[in-house]
């Protein structure tokens, strides 16, 4: 009875955006109204920790409205100067079919910023992207969610897996196990499942484009291109595999996509398996209405500029994104450290710590986009233009995010209470634990969707859910590693439709009010990969087959 209680805010939230088409900055306020009445009323929360833990959520979205703007700000700075019609023109010369541009962009360029910094940078970055190049911003939204999935469980330098295996340590501890070894096998399960199904999402994602964007609507036209699709896939998954295999969960995405992109890359100038007719969107004219962005995201002006000074911001921002993220090098200590601290919000004994040196909103893309005014050589009526806009376009997803945090963070910590029960998280993560037995191996994949759903977070998933999908596991009799592995790869998976990626890339591409639609359409890869990820794992239980008896 509790979990469908706990439920109802999700299901307020699943019914307004996707039932009723509902845009986040109506419906999420209502939902965190909905889960306020339980945690008063069912799960006996004193008022007062509330009204603190959704103010501390409030000051969570801080963190996620300066990435967007960092975001925002690099694009309309590269618009003002020139650089992104040089930007697209680049791409055109490599080819003009939307199919191939969007999986050198989506698939390849996004999973190596998912690698370096992750935390909804990806998308925000690969959709304004593919607005330039002429996409319809709601296609580009979707498909950058869709994609931004498979480098997730290894994205900002391995951070979810050392998520996981910072709420299981114990459990390891109380059976004699080497947290050392399991998280070896554990990296090297989540990346061979992640790996096989990953392949073909990007043939999926393309489908799925041409089925609901192209002029005959035809899933015919997106499989046309499935030799060079999953071309692409393996070309990302192989090195994926192997450097999860060998070295660990820092790199895969990282070098995965870096070694990827160059060879997907190469193989389109050749035309290696490319299509032979290229394909487009219908003329802009003969649009629907919800295609086109809803918000100033402001002109690109033509230019004569290089490739190389136009393509020099995005490099500076890899770059930096990879200097700064990878522990060894120094930096990333030092920015992690230069922190705005607001200790025990409202009395709930958390801290809000605002990270803003670290924050990739702040550094690199604020800091690029200073630079960019100064190398593009733009008058002070452009930098104006660009500074107006960005802040123009991120007042409108304020609301949504502050309003949709609040509503996680009132849901993470309602454990606080005097009901005696768990968090509502945990109680509807455990009834379906109970609800499932041995078939639980289709369960699984879903609690770690329904955590990102909710956090926006792979990590954030894994630290609420890793322990207990462990003791689930020992419990039926289940190979814990390889429970684990699905909980992680549905965390990655979740990214698709969590609410917090969803309001950031509708933001930054400007189809704020679509959110609903995205989140609907985005249910139907992320039932598809889940489904397929939790096959695999029970294939191999069913066998017999425990990579790490415990």
């Amino acid at each position: 009875m509790y979990a469908l209680i706990a439920f109802l805010p999700i299901l307020t939230t699943i019914v307004l955006m996707i039932g009723m088409n509902w845009g986040a900055k109506r419906a999420l306020p209502i939902s965190w109204g909905v889960a306020a009445l339980v945690a008063l009323f069912f799960w006996k929360m004193d008022f007062g920790s509330v009204i603190g833990f959704s103010v501390f959520g409030m000051f969570k979205a801080l963190d996620v409205l300066i990435i967007i703007f960092g975001a925002i700000l690099i694009l309309n700075t590269l618009k003002q100067s020139g650089a992104m019609a040089t930007i697209n023109n680049g791409f055109s010369d490599i080819t003009k079919d939307k199919r191939i541009q969007v999986l050198i962009i989506a698939w390849m360029f996004e999973a190596f910023i998912e690698g370096a910094a992750g935390f909804g940078t990806p998308a925000a970055l690969a959709g304004p992207l593919l607005v330039g190049l002429g996409f319809p911003a709601l296609a580009a939204a979707m498909v950058a969610l869709i994609m931004n999935s498979t480098p997730v469980s290894f994205g900002a330098v391995g951070t979810p897996i050392f998520g996981a295996m910072s709420t299981i340590s114990s459990n390891l501890e109380a059976v004699g196990a080497d947290p050392a070894a399991f998280q070896m096998v554990l990296t090297q399960w989540v990346a061979v499942v992640h790996g096989i199904v990953g392949t073909f999402i990007p043939l999926l994602a393309v489908v799925l484009m041409t089925k609901f964007f192209g002029k005959n609507k035809s899933v015919k036209e997106g499989f046309q291109v499935a030799p060079f699709a999953i071309f692409a896939g393996l070309s990302f998954t192989v090195p994926y595999m192997l450097i999860a295999g060998f070295f660990g969960p820092e790199l895969p995405s990282l070098v995965g996509a870096f070694i990827g992109l160059g060879i997907v890359v190469f193989a389109a100038k050749k035309g290696f398996l490319m299509p032979r007719q290229a394909w487009d969107f219908p003329p802009r004219d003969s649009w629907e209405k919800d295609w086109s962005s809803n918000g100033d995201l402001g002109t690109t002006k033509a230019s004569n500029m290089s490739l190389l000074r136009a393509w020099t911001p995005y490099a500076l921002i890899a770059a930096l994104l990879v200097l700064t993220r990878i522990p060894a090098l120094g930096l990333k200590g030092l920015l992690a450290a230069q922190t705005l601290v607001i200790p025990n919000v409202m009395g709930t004994g958390l801290d809000y710590a605002l990270s803003w040196a670290y924050l990739p909103g702040i550094i690199p893309f604020t800091v690029v986009a200073l630079f960019t005014h100064y190398f593009h050589k733009m008058d002070i009526e452009s930098v104006k233009t660009a500074w107006k806009s960005t802040f123009k376009q991120i007042s409108g997803a304020a609301i949504a995010l502050f309003a949709g945090i609040a509503l996680v963070q009132l849901m993470l910590n309602s454990g606080v209470n005097g009901a005696g029960l768990d968090s509502m998280l945990t109680e509807m993560a455990k009834a379906l634990a109970g609800a499932a037995g041995q078939g639980y191996v289709f369960v699984a994949p879903f609690i770690g969707v329904l955590g990102a759903f909710m956090s926006g977070s792979n990590t954030v998933s894994n630290i609420l859910f890793s322990s207990l999908q462990f003791e689930t596991a020992t419990i039926l009799g289940l190979p814990q590693v390889l429970i684990v592995t699905l909980q992680v790869i549905g965390g990655g998976i979740g990214n698709m439709v969590c609410i917090n990626n969803v309001v950031a890339v509708a933001a930054t591409v400007g189809v704020i009010g679509m959110e609903g639609k995205l989140i609907r359409r985005n249910a139907i890869p992320m039932v598809i990969y889940s489904l397929a990820a939790a096959g695999i794992v029970g294939l191999l239980i069913v066998s017999g087959f425990n990579p790490l008896p415990l």
